[in-house]
């Protein structure tokens, strides 16, 4: 019996070369000082865009850095029809969401964060002294943040645990 799809070839097949013989339009390696600035801000954070459609090409993502200044936080938001993958490298970020910020988790340097299309959420620096940094990837090249000014959160939101849909028994 045969495992393959329909599409395994296409998997297989590498396409002809564009004109440049992807000299160009192949790898693209964007310098850290070269983030354009010039892209959906929400107050409280700094979004550099790396990689979109303008700058690299990206038919379907938009990656990126966040910047939160010490005792920052973002405004209420969300992304539309996105998904974002938030990377912590430095600092602690504290995640707030639902229609009232009545859910919150914290991640730390190595931890990854997963935000669904249309969720509101609020993006939170848990330290004092230090500056939260983060990689941003979003699932298409749209620059897409809808703040929610009116959102009014609860006092004290319920900490949620993440638990892993496939591994349930581990710790």
């Amino acid at each position: 019996m045969s495992c393959e799809s329909s599409h395994a070839s296409d998997h297989h097949e590498i396409p002809p070369p564009p004109e440049d013989g992807w000299r160009n339009s192949g790898v693209q390696v964007i310098p850290a000082d070269s983030l354009d600035t010039n892209t959906a801000q929400t107050p409280g954070m700094n979004r550099a865009a790396a990689i979109n459609l303008a700058r690299a090409g990206a038919q379907k993502l938009w990656a990126g850095t966040v910047t939160i200044h010490a005792d920052a936080k973002t405004g209420a938001h969300h992304h539309g029809h996105l998904e974002s993958v938030i990377y912590v490298l430095k600092g602690r970020a504290r995640m707030r969401w639902g229609n009232k910020l009545e859910f919150t988790a914290e991640a730390g340097p190595g931890d990854f964060i997963f935000v669904p299309p249309y969720v509101p959420h609020q993006e939170i620096n848990a330290l004092k002294d230090e500056d939260l940094e983060c990689v941003l990837v979003r699932s298409d090249g749209e620059a897409i943040a809808v703040n929610l000014p009116d959102i009014e959160p609860v006092e004290k939101p319920e900490a949620v645990r993440w638990v892993d849909p496939t591994h349930k028994n581990l710790p």
